[in-house]
């Protein structure tokens, strides 16, 4: 026993001479103690109905109960109190991931029905809820998880800017581990994800150092583990719950931990595909992009023969031809793929739809065809000298970067654009670039304002970090050309984008003007679907949006019953979006073959 011991118990008599503190009348004489631990308090507002409040009571003194239509970020779920169970230990103010539920200093409550005491703080109005004393968390004092990020290594801006080798390295198993540990397992990740990924089940699996596991909850709902836990949109971390105080978690980086950390060897025995049933049912998919793999691997379940149908020499669609290798390396493409393919699924390169075979053809030797061609064509600006052959899109550049081919890069380059193709390819030019002439000299203008630029912010930065200057807020107007080559670009100043309805309806300010100099221009304005392998003829059975894209049902079913379509062509680019759309058209297109029909195509 220590000497500390020893001498507390005598500390209490310093206060022999102290008054005793007594309240006569405590219902109505009572001083207010700042911190005491009342009846609860919670700004529906702010709530977003994480449940990380239930989950942490011993008592099981919380209910989550419904309070609104569930929206991005909010489960539209409220905590629901019972008294008879609660012993005020204030656990769920501690760990509350948005600082919405508090305590009154409120102790008294009388009512002659005990249900009264069961109820939903901040919807069910109380005296208390405007009283600003009662228990808080401290600000600062402790966290029940870490609102800091693991960050990952990445390599340098002078290590890289001459490289296409991988930047980002991935998390060790500590790293991982300490991310993981982060993670309350709230869910609301889950219904954001496009593909509704079992995202704190995989994350569970990484804290329980179970890779296994891990994988066959991947597998579930994402067959392309390697390219998403690389270049996934993470839509999921923008509402992670522990966001709202710190660092959403790394959500992306976890599943990317999971798949390279599992030998693509196991993948048939861990997810139990070692021997899959035939049906001898055929099916025929267009295109080896996400939504085509996808659908590839999920319909490769349910035993039908699948064949994909690639225009290119490679399979991956725009994830290989339209993503820099130093973002997504080939090998990360090849691992996901080659499983697919060892599932029985059959690829045929340098098939042109249209040409080699056409869709009628399709229908009459398979029986159902799905076609996930993707976004390939490059948008013109439109704008005088832009048809000059030194004007270039960038789709075509970085598919010609990844073929191999030969791009005559000069000492000053302007990209026009904003978006995540045109940080890749400001990128990829500015590596090449600097291998060429020792020094970077490329601009990238775009129409929207620094913080309205549709790039992912981290794509901004490293394109800096690397040598590239990055100016946004400027219209193109023309190209200027002399002696059959661009010499730059002239601007003026863009001061909105949209009309006071919405509208986009860009105003300018003529009498702001720039020229960015450049001897090659590279647009990156969007990009559109290529639709060339539908005959006109078929076309006049298909039905049409507004924007000219293919009208599907909710399995991406056209009005062309045998005929599904998915992927960037319906629902724009995004490797998620055509994961999940591959997945449900799979599951449309194995109930059309049973002769389930479907709500029509809209």
């Amino acid at each position: 026993m220590s000497i500390k011991d020893l001498l507390t118990p005598f500390t209490a008599w310093k206060r022999i001479t102290k008054d005793p503190v007594t309240i006569r009348d405590p219902f109505n004489d009572r001083p207010g103690a700042e911190r005491y631990r009342g009846f609860h308090k919670n700004d529906v507002n702010k709530c977003i109905g994480c449940g990380t409040c239930e989950d942490i009571c011993e008592n099981e003194a919380i209910d989550m109960v419904p309070f609104k239509d569930p929206i991005s970020g909010d489960s539209g779920l409220r905590p629901r109190l019972d008294y008879g169970r609660c012993c005020w230990c204030a656990l769920c103010v501690d760990v509350c991931t948005t600082n919405s539920l508090t305590l009154s200093n409120e102790y008294t409550w009388v009512t002659v029905d005990p249900e009264d005491f069961r109820y939903t703080p901040g919807v069910d109005k109380k005296a208390w809820d405007d009283n600003e004393k009662g228990w808080k968390k401290p600000e600062g004092n402790y966290e029940f998880y870490n609102i800091n990020r693991v960050e990952m290594h990445h390599l340098h801006p002078e290590d890289r800017d001459k490289s296409f080798v991988e930047m980002v390295k991935g998390y060790s198993r500590e790293q991982a581990i300490a991310e993981a540990d982060r993670c309350v397992e709230c869910g609301i990740c889950t219904a954001t994800c496009p593909a509704h990924m079992g995202i704190p089940e995989y994350i569970k699996a990484v804290r329980h150092e179970d890779m296994e596991e891990g994988l066959r909850i991947l597998y579930e709902t994402n067959p392309l583990p390697e390219i998403c836990g690389r270049i996934c949109t993470h839509k999921c971390e923008t509402v992670c719950s522990i966001g709202h105080k710190g660092d959403p978690l790394s959500i992306r980086w976890l599943k990317r931990y999971i798949a390279d950390n599992v030998s693509s060897d196991k993948y048939k025995e861990i997810l139990n595909t070692i021997d899959l049933s035939n049906n001898h049912k055929k099916v025929a998919i267009i295109g080896s992009g996400p939504a085509g793999l996808s659908a590839a691997h999920y319909l490769a379940l349910m035993g039908y023969q699948c064949t994909i149908f690639e225009q290119y020499e490679k399979a991956g669609g725009m994830m290989r031809y339209g993503i820099p290798e130093y973002r997504l390396p080939y090998d990360s493409i090849d691992k996901d793929i080659d499983y697919i393919l060892s599932l029985g699924v059959d690829i045929k390169y340098n098939a042109r739809i249209g040409i080699d075979i056409t869709l009628e053809q399709l229908n009459k030797d398979y029986d159902a065809v799905f076609a996930g061609t993707g976004l390939h064509l490059g948008r013109s600006t439109g704008i005088p000298g832009s048809d000059n052959e030194h004007v270039y899109y960038a789709t075509d550049l970085l598919r010609q970067i990844t073929a191999g081919e030969e791009i005559e890069v000069t000492d000053q380059i302007v990209v026009i654009g904003g978006g995540n193709v045109a940080m890749d390819i400001t990128r990829s030019l500015a590596r090449m670039q600097n291998q060429k002439f020792g020094k970077v000299n490329i601009i990238t203008t775009a129409l929207e304002r620094e913080k309205n630029l549709p790039a992912d912010l981290e794509e901004v930065v490293e394109s800096r970090e690397e040598g590239a200057v990055i100016n946004p807020g400027w219209a193109p107007q023309s190209i200027e050309i002399e002696n059959g080559r661009p010499v730059g670009l002239h601007v003026i100043k863009c001061n909105s984008l949209f009309d006071d309805s919405g509208r986009f309806n860009p105003q300018c300010d003529i009498t702001k003007k720039e020229f960015f100099r450049g001897s090659m221009i590279v647009q990156s304005i969007g990009q559109g679907m290529d639709l060339s392998y539908v005959s006109e003829d078929f076309k006049k059975d298909l039905e049409f949006g507004p924007r000219g894209r293919v009208q599907t049902n909710a399995h991406f079913q056209t009005s062309v019953k045998w005929f599904f379509m998915g992927g960037d062509i319906i629902e724009g680019p995004d490797v998620i979006h055509g994961i999940a759309n591959g997945h449900k058209a799979a599951i449309g297109i194995d109930n059309y073959i049973q002769g389930i029909d479907f709500a029509p195509a809209k």
